[in-house]
C-alpha cells in the first residue's frame, strides 16, 4: 500500500491508519494533547453564589465581575479556578493567568473568598489565589483596595506580608528559590507592572509579596 495514501491519525494515544485522504498535520498534535486534558475544578460558582453572604455596597457590587482562569498547581496538573475583579481590571486577570498557564507558574488555588466565609486569613492559610473581599485594611478602618476589587494576592504562603517582623499568614515564609516564589524579577512583576499595577514587594514600610493592586484606570 503506498506510504502516500496513509493518514495516521492520533487520538487519545491511538493510532489509526485509513487508506484515503491528505497526508496528517502532526503540528497541531500538541494542542489536541492539551484539548483533552483533564481540568480539576477548583471553583464552578456564579457571581451571585460569589458574592453571598456578606454586604456589599450596591455600586461596588454593580461593577465587579467573574473570570475563569486556567493554572498549574503544585501537582502537576491543570486547575480551574474563579477570580471576582472589578471589570475594567478582567482582561488584565485573564491575560496574566494565560503566561502563568503558559510558563506553567504554579498556583496553588484559585476560590472566591465567600469559601472561607470572608476571612482573609483562613484564606491565606489555605494558600488560596484570590482578588475581591470586601474588608478593611488590617489595623484600620479604611477600606482595602480588595473591597473594590482592585487588588489580587496570589500564592499567600509563598509571598507572605511582613510588618514590624510580623508575619501573614502564619508560619509562612519567603524563599525565592521555591517554585510559586514571586521575586522582583518574576514575570508576574513585570507584566502587572506593563498594565499599571504596583507590586507590594516594593513597598518600605512593608512588604506584601503576595499582593498586586491596580486602584485607578483601566
Amino acid at each position: 500500500m503506498p506510504a502516500n495514501f496513509l493518514i495516521c491519525l492520533f487520538l487519545f494515544g491511538t493510532v489509526i491508519f485509513s487508506e484515503t485522504g491528505p497526508e496528517p498535520d502532526v503540528t497541531n498534535f500538541k494542542h489536541t494533547q492539551e484539548a483533552f486534558e483533564e481540568i480539576l475544578i477548583d471553583a464552578d460558582y456564579t457571581l451571585d453564589e460569589a458574592l453571598a453572604g456578606i454586604e456589599i455596597p450596591g455600586w461596588i457590587r454593580n461593577e465587579l465581575t467573574l473570570v475563569n482562569v486556567e493554572y498549574y498547581s503544585f501537582d502537576d496538573k491543570l486547575h480551574r479556578g474563579q477570580i471576582v475583579i472589578h471589570k475594567v481590571l478582567a482582561k488584565d486577570i485573564e491575560a496574566i493567568f494565560e503566561l502563568i498557564k503558559e510558563k506553567q507558574f504554579p498556583i496553588a488555588k484559585v476560590i472566591p473568598i465567600v469559601k472561607y466565609n470572608w476571612s482573609d486569613e483562613k484564606s491565606m492559610l489555605d494558600n488560596n489565589t484570590s482578588a475581591f473581599n470586601y474588608r478593611v485594611v488590617k489595623g484600620t478602618n479604611r477600606l482595602s483596595n480588595h473591597a473594590y476589587g482592585r487588588a489580587i494576592d496570589i500564592n499567600p504562603f509563598q509571598n507572605f506580608c511582613i510588618k514590624n517582623k510580623y508575619v501573614s499568614p502564619k508560619s509562612s515564609s519567603y524563599n525565592p528559590n521555591k517554585p510559586g516564589t514571586i521575586t522582583e524579577d518574576s514575570f508576574l512583576v513585570k507584566e502587572f507592572k506593563k498594565r499599571g499595577w504596583t507590586w507590594g514587594g516594593d513597598w518600605k514600610t512593608l512588604k506584601d509579596y503576595q499582593h498586586f493592586e491596580k486602584k485607578s484606570g483601566k
